[in-house]
């Protein structure tokens, strides 16, 4: 299941302001009808909306459609969503939010280490998959505007550590001027981090800061996505020198590792 079945009947604007930015979402979910409401509810909210249904199709979907952000179920005929996430992130860099089992801590970590960039647990609201999806596509499009910000006096665009690199504005990261491949979660979290160097960030700042959602002190997602972005950075994930555990705190970004 989808959406939880009394919030899809009718598909309503959610009373939040709407844009034009026409993002184009893609949906892989087997279950036609649910997938249908949700397409439905998300197009009367400014989004553009396709549908996949088999997970034999999903991969060249993604690849030829490209669309700004991916939902994407765990079961499905054909192949899992894990596999698909996994094949899709060498040539696709946007937002896969992927669908799991609510008590499943297991898939939810699994979905993350295949490079999915959230979860959400199913039945879902469908309030809260817009929510996400716009938070999402929000932080993308904030990325963009980074060099007006900096021309402001604000946060600056690009932040340099020696040899890493970290560009908001261009939404990549370089280690020895090579390129790094970050999905769209690991981009922000590295981002959050390298931003605020020197100053231990909990848990729970973190977690508020990426997902816009209360920490519920047993979500795993920022420690496994520190754990892939550590070896990308060229961190030792054993005895890490750039992103450090505080025990009992949080994470701290080194200044000068």
């Amino acid at each position: 299941m989808l959406l939880h079945e009394t919030g899809i009947t009718k598909p309503e604007m959610d009373g939040v302001e709407q844009t034009n930015e026409s993002w184009r979402i893609l949906i892989v979910e087997d279950d036609e009808r649910l997938a249908e409401l949700t397409r439905e509810y998300l197009e009367s909210n400014g989004l553009t909306v396709s549908l996949e249904t088999h997970g034999g199709r999903a991969v060249e979907r993604i690849r030829s459609e490209q669309p700004d952000l991916v939902v994407l179920d765990l079961m499905l005929p054909g192949e899992d969503g894990l596999s698909i996430c996994r094949r899709v992130r060498p040539f696709f860099q946007g937002p896969i939010i992927m669908l799991t089992a609510r008590t499943d801590d297991l898939d939810q970590v699994l979905g993350l280490e295949m490079g999915a960039d959230d979860y959400i647990g199913k039945p879902v609201q469908p309030r809260v998959l817009l929510a996400r999806i716009r938070a999402m596509l929000r932080r993308i499009t904030e990325g963009g505007q980074g060099g007006a910000d900096e021309a402001n006096g604000e946060e600056p665009v690009r932040l340099q550590f020696n040899d890493l690199v970290v560009d908001r504005s261009m939404r990549e990261a370089w280690l020895s001027d090579e390129s790094i491949e970050l999905t769209s979660a690991e981009f922000d979290l590295l981002w959050l981090l390298a931003s605020n160097a020197g100053r231990v960030l909990s848990r729970e700042e973190i977690f508020t800061a990426l997902r816009g959602i209360e920490y519920d002190g047993q979500d795993r997602s920022i420690d496994v996505r520190v754990s892939r972005i550590r070896p990308k950075i060229g961190d030792d994930p054993i005895h890490p020198r750039r992103i450090k555990t505080v025990r009992s705190k949080g994470y701290l970004f080194v200044k000068e590792a």
